[in-house]
């Protein structure tokens, strides 16, 4: 934090990306970000977010149950006001998109 308290935009995308590390797609044990299905985060003034993601297929059975716990686990950061969730198959997922760590985790390494 500075020193007036206030949380700079790095410090608060930080702990956005903290968040988005809580949630998991179900069939798969690497949270989200880790998988790459997250391909933006903006930041907006008084600390609204914008997130684009994407899901592992456009037929993914947890479609509906992801966006939303994103937008649970963000909004629940301290400071937050809003949060919008859109999701994009453009570019379309790979696994190329997965963190090394992910990678390794899944067995891909």
């Amino acid at each position: 934090m500075s020193e007036e308290g206030v949380i700079n935009k790095e410090e608060m995308k930080e702990r956005v990306v903290a968040a988005l590390k809580t949630v998991y797609d179900p069939e798969i044990p690497v949270d989200i970000y880790e998988l790459g299905l997250i391909y933006e985060i903006n930041l907006y003034p008084v600390n609204n977010v914008f997130i684009l993601m994407t899901l592992t297929s456009p037929s993914c059975p947890a479609a509906e149950h992801i966006p939303g716990e994103v937008k649970k686990a963000v909004s629940e950061i301290e400071g937050i006001n809003e949060v919008e969730v859109e999701i994009t198959f453009d570019p379309p997922y790979t696994q190329d998109m997965m963190s090394e760590a992910a990678k390794l985790e899944l067995g891909f390494l």
